[in-house]
């Protein structure tokens, strides 16, 4: 295994002595078990248990909600030393960073004293379900409709793309509580999916990567919620949505930025060893010059990404640099591992070895969060 050296610059002490714990648990919680994981699409129940008992799920949670009380630097953390041992099974960035944020942004304060501590715990497991077979990026696009009935809400509708999908017991999802309202009609409903007849999941999706991940189908038939679960108010969804997204696609960015250093380091180690033409191909000009062009993109990436890192932090982080990051990082560390496995030769193809997972995982990026097409048209409406 091999790791970043350079620590960055919105790293301090404390966060570095986390690091460290984070990197011990994983090696010895997900290295052993992860292509298992890969093989049964899904992390064990229990990991989630065991990564709460750490304090890994909602790093950046209040104490007084049953969080660590950190930053969203600390969801870096995590993020990153996911990266650097290449993995993609565990969806944490969605249930800590995204979906407890949700939670604790716009939740009352039973909600909230309801539903993080289990979150924290993992004792739940968290998703939010936006993407619909008809509406992806457009938020504004989704059909499914949530109807007040007395001291409940009846959803109808499915949704597609889920990540943690399968094995979530709260569900954040985004409904249209009034179809003919555009983007004031629609809201956020939790969903506890024990607790909710009418209910039920999908297949689990087969994708080119992120093979370990539960990406689901979830659908929803008069299934009845109770009132108390809507979201900060109805025709509110939209706005909080727009005011999530930006962490949710530094998030992206700081993940993606993280597998770029891991595809660099695994590609060094590779052309040090193997012989062509009698000679280690690192010797051959047309590798180093390969390679200095992916650490050089690797690190201009890292400059900026660690810039919106630290304007995050100050609350400083606006919604355009937000996608920028997003957009630039994921482009570009689709072009570097691409460049890497060409270095692999033959090798490079086999699944059995981590640059291939990795040119099938880091693909992704690209599309959810936002597609990147997107992502041009918000940076271009900044301008």
């Amino acid at each position: 295994m091999s790791y970043p050296t350079r620590r960055p610059r919105w790293e301090n002490d404390d966060l570095s002595m986390f690091r460290d714990a984070v990197r011990r648990f994983f090696a010895a919680e997900i290295v052993p078990n992860d292509a298992r994981w890969m093989q049964q699409h899904h992390v064990d129940r229990s990991f989630w248990n065991k990564a709460g008992e750490m304090g890994l799920l909602c790093p950046s949670i209040p104490e007084a909600y049953g969080g660590s009380g950190g930053s969203f630097a600390h969801e870096a953390v995590v993020s990153e030393e996911l990266a650097y041992i290449g993995c993609s099974s565990f969806g944490q960035v969605v249930h800590g960073t995204i979906v407890a944020h949700y939670l604790l942004a716009y939740g009352n304060e039973g909600q909230k004293q309801r539903w993080l501590p289990k979150l924290c715990t993992g004792e739940m497991v968290g998703a939010i379900a936006m993407s619909e077979p008809a509406a992806g990026s457009d938020l504004q696009g989704i059909r499914t409709r949530a109807v007040r009935d007395g001291e409940h809400y009846v959803l109808n509708g499915s949704k597609i793309f889920i990540t943690n999908g399968s094995q979530a017991d709260l569900v954040i999802v985004v409904v249209k509580t009034d179809p003919d309202a555009g983007a004031k009609g629609v809201s956020l409903i939790v969903v506890e999916t024990a607790k909710t007849p009418g209910f039920s999941r999908g297949r689990v999706l087969d994708k080119i990567g992120l093979k370990g991940q539960d990406t689901s189908e979830l659908f929803f038939e008069d299934a009845r919620v109770p009132a108390e679960n809507l979201l900060g108010g109805e025709g509110y969804g939209f706005i909080q949505l727009m005011q999530q997204l930006p962490q949710e696609r530094l998030a992206i960015a700081v993940g993606a930025q993280a597998q770029m250093e891991y595809a660099i380091s695994l590609t060094l180690a590779h052309v040090k060893e193997r012989k062509v033409f009698g000679r280690a191909l690192m010797d051959m000009q047309n590798t180093r010059f390969k390679l200095a062009e992916c650490e050089t993109l690797s690190r201009v990436t890292r400059a900026f990404v660690d810039e919106c890192v630290e304007k995050h932090l100050g609350g400083n982080l606006s919604a355009s640099e937000a996608s920028m990051a997003k957009c630039w990082a994921t482009d570009q560390v689709c072009r570097v591992v691409d460049e890497c496995l060409q270095l692999h030769g033959g090798y490079g193809y086999m699944n059995e070895y981590p640059i291939a997972r990795l040119y099938a995982d880091v693909r992704v990026g690209r599309i959810y969060g936002g597609a990147n097409e997107v992502m041009k048209e918000l940076i271009a409406r900044a301008l």
